[in-house]
């Protein structure tokens, strides 16, 4: 087996930049809405540097597994104060969607269960006492028994996933822009 041509990868990486870049709105047109507000429109808030891209990798994934609607939204307004990368965060939102959400809910349970020291006589699994609703007072009643547990796992996996993310972009975005001088200085 021959390991994948990174010639290729990076012609790939750019092309999809391009194919991005082609599609994504001009400041003239953002500018132009009425729906956008100004302070929106910084351009510190576009321009990809090394402090706005960590920024914009975590926000959005702490948005993305946090805000179960309007993740897009929510990422551009929440970029504002923090001085994240809009274009970033908003990608970065889309970590979670329709094939990750039900595992990730999944995992972030158990995570909940486990901090938490749950109980395993006192609690039903949640499959079990899922099967034990019947109307809706019971229901409301399991939501707030094990929902708990969901959120408080929600949070835990988002604050670590939201680090590491920031970690790793960072320590990307850094060796990328050494390569690029060394690349620069060797010429």
């Amino acid at each position: 087996m021959t390991a994948p041509n990174s010639r290729s990868l990076a012609s790939t990486l750019s092309s999809m930049g391009d194919w991005f870049s082609r599609r994504m709105p001009t400041h003239a047109q953002l500018s132009g809405n009425r729906y956008v507000p100004r302070s929106a429109l910084r351009s510190e808030l576009w321009r990809f540097t090394r402090r706005s891209v960590p920024r914009g990798v975590a926000l959005g994934i702490v948005v993305g597994i946090m805000v179960p609607f309007a993740q897009i939204v929510f990422a551009a307004i929440l970029s504002m104060p923090v001085r994240a990368n809009v274009p970033l965060a908003a990608l970065m939102t889309f970590l979670t969607n329709p094939f990750t959400t039900p595992l990730l809910w999944a995992f972030s349970y158990q995570v909940g269960r486990w901090m938490l020291r749950a109980d395993p006589a006192i609690v039903l699994g949640p499959y079990d006492a899922l099967m034990q609703v019947h109307d809706f007072w019971s229901g409301l009643h399991w939501i707030t028994d094990e929902g708990k547990y969901l959120v408080f796992g929600l949070l835990v996996v988002s604050a670590i996933t939201g680090a590491v993310g920031y970690l790793l972009s960072g320590y990307i975005w850094r060796t990328t822009i050494l390569r690029r001088r060394r690349r620069r200085a060797g010429k």
